[in-house]
C-alpha cells in the first residue's frame, strides 16, 4: 500500500542572494496533521525558508511539494487557493477596519465572493456565518465592533491567526506567533494554536522554547541555512550537535 504524500515536503531547496547562499539544500517531510517548529539562532535563514514556501521568493534550486504538487516559484496567492496560509513576524490587519471586517475579507475571497459594486455584503448569509464561526474560534467573537487596531498585541496576534484559518487553508505557517508576549498571553495564544491546528498541519518559527517543547510533535533545527537535526522535541533536546550550535551548551 502507497502511503501518502507529506502534507508538505522540501526537497534540496537552496536560496541564494547573489553570491550568498542562506538556504543550503534543505530537505524536510512533515506529515498531513504534524505540529512542526523551526528553531535556529537569528540568520540561520528561518524567515528566508518560510517566504520560500509560501512563495514570496523563488527556490535557487531545488522543489517544494504541496500534497505532492511542486509549488516553488508560484505566485502566493496561488499556493494560499491550494490550502497553505501563513503568518507574519509584524502582525498583518487592517488597523482601521473592525475585527469582523477583517475575518469578513478574507472570508469573502475564500468562498469566491470577488468585488461588486452592486452586492450587498451584509445579506451574505453564508459569509455572515463564517465569518461568525472563525471569530468564535479565536475568542474574538465579543470584540466584533472594536477597530482591529484598539486590539491588545496579544488579540491582533489572535486576528491574524484568524485570517490565516479564514481561507479553509489546512496546512498554517505561523511565524514568531508568541513574540514580545507576556507569559499569560504566551498561554493564551498557545492554546489557541493548540485548538486551531487540531486538524491542520503546523509549520511554525519560534524563539520560546517553551511554547516549541510545548506544542511541537517535532522540532527541526536550522543553522547557517542547514537543517542540522529534525526529531521528537526529546531527542533534540539531547542532541549533542544542537545542544553546541543552538542552545549554547558545551558539550565533551
Amino acid at each position: 500500500m502507497t502511503s501518502p504524500a507529506p502534507a508538505l515536503e522540501l526537497i534540496g531547496l537552496r536560496k541564494k542572494f547573489g553570491a550568498m547562499e542562506i538556504i543550503r539544500g534543505v530537505n524536510l517531510a512533515i506529515p498531513s496533521g504534524e505540529r512542526h517548529a523551526v528553531i535556529g539562532p537569528n540568520g540561520a535563514g528561518k524567515s528566508t525558508l518560510f517566504h520560500l514556501v509560501s512563495g514570496r521568493y523563488r527556490p535557487s534550486g531545488g522543489s517544494i511539494r504541496l500534497r505532492g504538487e511542486d509549488i516553488a516559484g508560484k505566485a502566493p496567492q496561488l499556493i494560499y487557493r491550494r490550502g497553505l496560509s501563513r503568518s507574519f513576524q509584524v502582525t498583518n490587519i487592517f488597523p482601521r477596519l473592525s475585527v469582523w471586517e477583517n475575518v469578513r475579507c478574507a472570508t469573502l475571497w475564500s468562498m469566491g465572493y470577488k468585488y461588486s459594486f452592486w452586492r450587498n455584503v451584509e445579506r451574505l448569509a453564508d459569509a455572515r456565518r463564517r465569518t461568525e464561526e472563525i471569530l468564535a474560534e479565536i475568542n474574538l467573537l465579543d470584540r466584533w465592533r472594536l477597530p482591529a487596531g484598539m486590539l491588545t498585541y496579544a488579540e491582533q496576534r489572535a486576528l491574524e491567526i484568524g485570517l490565516a484559518i479564514a481561507g479553509n487553508a489546512d496546512i498554517l505557517l505561523l511565524d514568531e506567533p508568541t513574540a514580545g508576549m507576556s507569559r499569560a498571553e504566551t498561554e493564551r495564544v498557545v492554546s489557541l494554536i493548540r485548538r486551531v491546528s487540531e486538524k491542520r498541519t503546523l509549520l511554525m518559527i519560534e524563539h520560546d522554547m517553551g511554547v516549541v517543547f510545548d506544542l511541537a510533535d517535532r522540532i527541526s533545527v536550522l543553522v547557517y541555512g542547514e537543517v542540522i537535526a529534525s526529531d521528537t522535541p526529546k531527542r533534540v533536546k539531547a542532541n549533542a550537535a544542537v545542544q553546541q550550535a543552538y542552545l549554547g551548551i558545551e558539550v565533551a
